[in-house]
């Protein structure tokens, strides 16, 4: 079974010009549940005057179906968005780390070593919270800004986030320019420095490689993927950093190969045609233009939206 992270109600939004209303985040994240997902990314507790987007993290929580099985993790990069985390009662805190310094600065304002230093403390306050605690290396695959980034730099930051023995740790292309060659020799590094540690991996399909990126992962030992239903998605702070792969397209992908999910693909299409509708865009994924194969209950095309 393959475990599929949706972080379309983050990542997917933060990007967005058009504001989604705190009932539609809800709502978005109660489809999502609906459709099978079990490990949402709902929120981000990063300061609301740089990401407006994400500006209303604690309503969204405190209005949140809770059922059982599913978990709800929430992005931090300090001790302020901890804090703000823990309160609002999130199951799994995620800690970005860029693997570039003026990436870092830019996104973060810091720099790749003190965004290190800021995971390492995160980590020790989650733990003693009680809270699952993951790190995402962001930019490992690529910096919009410094160009290519070395597989040693990054696997030095594995090693480093790994001493604060986190639950898992996240590859991230950030801005879309990883390949496959990129994708099997960052995993079997980071599988050698952090032996027992489960590996996630989150692809954006900028350059439409997300999608070979993301199967080469699964061959190469990762766990657990990112993906936004709708391939909604970018980073506010880098150029051009379009697109997370969408849910529903790499369902296809991985249901068509034998991979079992749990989580139903035409319910995740119907979700990103309403979501498209709410952003006022048209939808990034595929599935939803083309339809299923085979058929769907012998309907071919778009799936529609759901009100």
């Amino acid at each position: 079974m393959v475990e599929v992270i949706e972080v379309a109600p983050r990542d997917g939004l933060q990007n967005e010009s058009a504001i989604l209303s705190t009932a539609d985040k809800v709502r978005l994240i109660g489809r999502s549940v609906a459709a099978g997902l079990r490990r949402i990314e709902a929120v981000s507790f990063v300061n609301p005057r740089r990401v407006p987007q994400m500006a209303d993290a604690e309503a969204v929580m405190e209005r949140l179906p809770r059922p059982d099985g599913v978990g709800y993790a929430g992005l931090v990069l300090n001790r302020r968005g901890l804090d703000r985390a823990l309160a609002a009662g999130v199951d799994e805190v995620n800690v970005v780390v860029v693997a570039t310094d003026e990436f870092s600065r830019r996104n973060q304002g810091c720099t790749t070593e003190e965004g290190a230093a800021a995971w390492a403390a995160v980590a020790a306050d989650a733990r003693a919270a009680g809270v699952r605690r993951t790190v995402t290396i962001a930019a490992a695959f690529g910096c919009p800004f410094e160009g290519e980034v070395a597989e040693a730099r990054v696997l030095d930051l594995v090693r480093r986030v790994a001493e604060s023995e986190p639950d898992e740790i996240a590859l991230a292309d950030t801005i879309g320019v990883g390949v496959p060659a990129q994708v099997r020799a960052l995993l079997a590094g980071a599988a050698g420095i952090a032996p027992g540690v489960p590996l996630r991996c989150h692809f954006h399909n900028t350059r439409n490689t997300g999608y070979a990126n993301a199967l080469t992962a699964l061959d190469c030992g990762a766990s657990a993927l990112d993906a936004s239903t709708g391939g909604f998605g970018g980073c506010p702070f880098a150029p051009a950093a379009t697109g997370n792969i969408a849910t529903e397209d790499l369902l296809y992908a991985l249901d068509r190969s034998g991979a079992g999910t749990g989580v139903r693909m035409s319910a995740v299409a119907e979700t990103a045609a309403w979501l498209g509708e709410r952003l006022g865009r048209p939808v990034p994924a595929l599935l939803g233009r083309a339809g299923p194969f085979p058929a769907l209950l012998g309907r071919a095309g778009p799936f529609p939206a759901a009100p």
